[in-house]
């Protein structure tokens, strides 16, 4: 059967997020080639980015199945890349210069140093200046358990290669094997009448989406919906960067920044909260909580609200609190040492790209919009939970890819869409829409912007 494995992904996911099989039976794969991975990389993109459509496909016609739906592997996978092309000018790297794996004195060890503090705290605890050369020779002479438990309790980031067998006997990973791929819990709460309804051609149009998210996986997610028609306003820390992903993720969105921590920020996001149909966040289990912002209180602001979360370890397990990002989580669960194995290489060997954040993130998508269509339906919002390290298990329990796999054709200039985006960093093009539902476009009605563009209000 051709692009079986992408079917059997599409299945899984897609019963994971509650789906009527009705739907299924209009999606269809188009494309050949795959990244090079030990992995079904492409053949979980394709999809992952179904899951999203099959959503919104079904969001618009309100019944399954009733529009087409393809997916094209290869463009899928170009997107799990980098969407744009910048006319005329370069986007800087995506890594702090501290940012990599090192040889510990037994084993592997990565540090994440792209945000300021997680930097100063490994630096910290190796007691060395922010060298790359400094940083390996500090972590030579420890143990890779050791650099990651205490860069850890600094406040830091970052995680030991383990292989595949031992994450399996982990308490966290057998924790995260236990867990449901999506976790959706419908709301005690009834919500308010509403008067929206979706659009036909713009399924999302006259939805509102708070998005209080990072790299990589929310933002990702927001982004998709606002190709749809959501209003999307995202909310940052005052002092908050991401460098060169910002152009990548914001297409669509408008940009503020809110202080959480001080009685007027919380008091403006609950105002913004309460007119907000969907809350997408990616905060550690209970910091929500510590701001004085937890379940209850949204629940009492927004009765109605999707509220879709994420976090890298998964809800359960000693790790639940625990920071993380996807190279991190590729390390702790055994994909960077498959890898390695994979490729006899003498050193990890992640994913080709970031799979574990575009995956989550179109799941999140999914599980947004499957919100919207159930509170249509039962007239409740609902609370959906997914992790970094929940999707790496759907990853790996898919069939090995085949070593012959031809590779992916690298992206051309007919893999672009015409039109050219103003964005504050200069003009670029968009990779084309991967997926292609019956009569609802993907597309977005603003360019890419920079974080704190915009005041902390809804436009509309």
């Amino acid at each position: 059967m051709p692009y079986s494995t992408a079917q059997t992904a599409a299945t899984r996911m897609w019963q994971a997020l509650g789906g009527d099989d009705l739907s299924l039976a209009t999606l269809s794969f188009t494309g050949d080639g795959a990244l090079p991975s030990r992995f079904p990389v492409t053949d979980f993109a394709a999809p992952a980015w179904a899951a999203a459509a099959l959503a919104v496909a079904d969001l618009a016609e309100e019944r399954p199945g009733a529009a087409t739906l393809a997916v094209d592997r290869r463009l899928a996978s170009l997107w799990f890349q980098w969407s744009l092309l910048p006319i005329g000018w370069k986007s800087a790297g995506a890594w702090d210069v501290v940012s990599g794996d090192y040889a510990a004195r037994d084993g592997w060890v990565r540090l994440h140093a792209n945000a300021p503090h997680h930097r100063a705290a490994a630096l910290r605890v190796l007691g060395v200046s922010p060298e790359k050369d400094a940083v390996a020779r500090a972590v030579a002479r420890l143990a890779a358990a050791e650099v990651e438990a205490a860069v850890v309790a600094a406040g830091g980031c970052a995680a030991q290669m383990r292989s595949m067998a031992e994450w399996a006997v982990h308490p966290q990973g057998q924790a995260i094997a236990a867990e449901p791929l999506v976790h959706y819990a419908a709301s005690d709460v009834a919500a308010p009448p509403s008067a929206w309804a979706p659009r036909a051609e713009r399924p999302l149009a006259g939805v509102r989406v708070l998005d209080l998210t990072r790299v990589l996986a929310g933002p990702i997610a927001t982004r998709f919906l606002a190709g749809y028609g959501a209003e999307v306003l995202r909310i940052d820390p005052l002092e908050w960067d991401e460098g060169p992903v910002i152009p990548e993720v914001t297409l669509g969105k408008r940009c503020a920044r809110l202080d959480l921590a001080t009685a007027a920020g919380r008091d403006t996001f609950l105002g913004l909260l309460g007119q907000a149909d969907v809350l997408v966040h990616g905060y550690r289990a209970t910091a929500l909580e510590h701001l004085g912002l937890g379940d209850e209180v949204r629940r009492a602001v927004a009765p109605g609200l999707v509220d879709v979360r994420l976090n890298a370890y998964g809800w359960t397990g000693p790790w639940r609190d625990r920071r993380g990002f996807d190279s991190l989580v590729q390390m702790s669960c055994g994909i960077a040492a498959a890898g390695q194995d994979w490729q006899g290489a003498d050193r990890p060997v992640p994913l080709p790209v970031q799979a574990l954040d575009h995956g989550t993130g179109y799941l999140m998508a999914a599980a947004a919009v499957r919100g919207l269509a159930l509170r249509r339906q039962a007239g409740r919002g609902s609370t959906w939970r997914l992790s970094l390290a929940r999707t790496a298990h759907e990853l790996v329990s898919l069939p090995q890819q085949d070593d012959d796999t031809a590779p992916i054709a690298a992206a051309a200039d007919a893999d672009y869409a015409p039109d050219i985006e103003d964005t504050p960093w200069g003009q670029v093009r968009r990779l084309l829409p991967p997926v292609q539902i019956e009569d609802v476009p993907l597309r977005w009605s603003s360019g890419a912007r920079a974080l704190g563009s915009d005041p902390a209000a809804w436009a509309s």
